[in-house]
């Protein structure tokens, strides 16, 4: 194993706000990153709870329908461009990639430097649209945007900055992957985390693109009237969709294909059981990528599209659930006979496990052509979203961060507050989009600033599940923050993990190692007969 200089950590190292801002250290780029996008999870978060508010019950509540559509709009696009799409890659995916490799930093520590600040301007110029906020939605759909009176063109050309840093993060990856492993760590011999990162590092690349070429494209329509999607002029808005969603599909996996990634870490740590079926979980991010990219006609099965290309899209729907099931099958497989500890990041493991497979059999409505056209834009659809993406991604971020923090930090935060606060949000999220399903069944609509009187009690209980979700998310990450600086000093390996990242003192050095480790026999092959129990103890270095 390595043995890390453990004489000045990464938080002692070049401190001092210039130490910080110019600092091209993986770590410190994580952690800026991470108190970045929990700012804009801020700002999305407080416009939901007032969307949420005002449909407490039928009629007016607390804001008219064009602050409706206004704050609509902003919590959608802050929480899936300024948010989630950053979320897990640019945070923990910069801060433990190389530790987890064996490798001083990411190939191109600069360019990741440069990533971080072309994100923050892009955010910058997405919110000088809040002085004339756009009311179109997250998706931007033309011919609405294409008139609106709003700064549309502020929030699309931020976003399209925003497409840059995501592409340069993604470009970083795949070369430190390739280039940068330590000697003897093979692909095979690869932590799970490792390959969601490789998987949503491709998609990154390829996929950013198009949704930046359809930005101009509605940037250009907005200046020069060119009509590219405009009907009045000869364009197609369903040229527009499709743009759009073969890029906003596969962006769905860039947000949880990492949450892959950690709960693979996390499970066969707490369940003391090396994972079950290694490959076949590693080999089914790269799965879930490909597949990924030829899905996304299903968002338009009502938009007009042949009945040769419906019965394409929901085949193509169906097969991207096996690799995801596969996931789910072996991580089930490897809590089986389990000596299972229920720490904070194991609970949730268990209720990403929960949520997510809620989202993938719902999704099963969605591929199917008869029960689509009844379910399409209700609040089903937004039920289903919100399970794969806070049920998802963001509860894996919460997984992630517990299970690393200590590692980050060098602290332990309290485990009966973090319990509280795992709770608190199990519930909430359950109370809040749980009735929304009811909803969508019984054929409200999404989007709408009032409902009929039908419909107001399951309104009425999301609204009030709203508050307890949002009151967990103060708590959770209200404590977490405390204990960065005031909680107990952490052990290199508190959680008595295998992997290379947890072999480091907490927090790592500045430069990770020492010297270059060596994988002879790599702790990372879980597939492998007799290998180590996770909670094996070991000595750091």
């Amino acid at each position: 194993m390595a043995h890390a200089d453990a004489s000045v950590s990464y938080l002692e190292s070049e401190r001092g706000f210039w130490g910080w801002a110019l600092s091209t250290d993986h770590k410190k780029i994580g952690i800026m990153y991470l108190y970045t996008i929990f700012t804009f999870f801020a700002i999305g978060g407080i416009a939901a709870l007032l969307v949420r508010l005002e449909l407490i019950a039928p009629g007016g509540t607390i804001m008219g329908p064009d602050t409706y559509n206004v704050l609509m709009t902003l919590h959608g696009a802050v929480m899936v461009f300024l948010f989630i799409v950053p979320g897990i890659p640019a945070t923990l995916g910069n801060f433990v990639l190389p530790l987890m490799i064996g490798a001083k930093d990411v190939a191109f520590p600069r360019i990741n430097l440069i990533s971080y600040y072309v994100y923050l301007v892009g955010a910058m110029i997405a919110l000088i649209s809040l002085l004339s906020p756009a009311d179109t939605g997250w998706t931007f759909y033309a011919p609405y945007s294409l008139k609106s009176g709003s700064l549309v063109i502020w929030l699309t050309f931020g976003a399209f900055v925003m497409g840059f840093s995501s592409i340069m993060t993604g470009f970083n990856f795949i070369v430190t992957i390739h280039r940068m492993r330590a000697p003897g760590l093979t692909w095979n011999k690869l932590p799970l985390m490792i390959w969601a990162l490789y998987a949503t590092a491709i998609i990154q690349v390829l996929a950013t693109p198009v949704v930046g070429m359809t930005l101009v494209m509605l940037i250009m329509e907005r200046l020069l009237d060119i009509g590219i999607f405009n009907p009045a002029k000869g364009g197609d808005a369903i040229l527009f969709e499709s743009f759009f969603w073969f890029y906003s599909h596969p962006v769905v996996y860039i947000m949880i294909l990492p949450g892959f990634g950690i709960i693979g870490e996390v499970i066969p740590v707490f369940a003391r059981r090396p994972i079950f079926g290694y490959k076949a979980i590693a080999y089914s991010s790269l799965a879930i990528a490909l597949v990924s990219f030829i899905v996304w006609g299903h968002h338009m099965f009502v938009s007009g599209m042949s009945d040769w290309s419906r019965w394409i899209f929901s085949f193509l729907t169906f097969f991207v659930a096996v690799p995801t099931a596969i996931k789910i099958f072996n991580w089930i497989a490897t809590l089986w006979k389990g000596s299972i500890h229920f720490d904070v990041p194991m609970l949730y493991a268990l209720s990403f496990v929960f949520m997510f497979s809620i989202a993938g059999l719902t999704g099963v409505h969605l591929a199917v052509l008869a029960t689509d056209v009844f379910l399409h834009d209700t609040y089903f659809v937004v039920a289903h979203f919100h399970y794969t993406m806070q049920g998802g991604t963001v509860v894996a971020l919460m997984c992630g961060l517990h299970y690393w923090f200590p590692k980050i930090t060098g602290r332990m935060f309290n485990p009966r507050i973090a319990t509280l606060g795992w709770l608190l949000l199990f519930i909430g999220f359950n109370l809040t989009f749980l009735p929304q399903f009811m909803l969508g069944m019984e054929g409200m609509p999404r989007r709408y600033f009032d409902y009929l009187p039908q419909f107001h009690t399951w309104h009425a209980i999301s609204t009030v599940g709203s508050w307890i979700n949002g009151g967990s998310y103060m708590l959770i990450l209200g404590h977490l923050l405390y204990s960065a600086f005031r909680g107990e000093k952490a052990g290199a390996n508190p959680w008595n993990a295998l992997s290379l990242e947890w072999q480091t003192p907490s927090p790592p050095p500045q430069t990770n190692f020492a010297v270059v480790p060596q994988f002879p026999n790599s702790i990372y092959d879980y597939g492998t007969e007799g290998a180590p129990e996770p909670h094996e103890e070991r000595r750091a270095g």
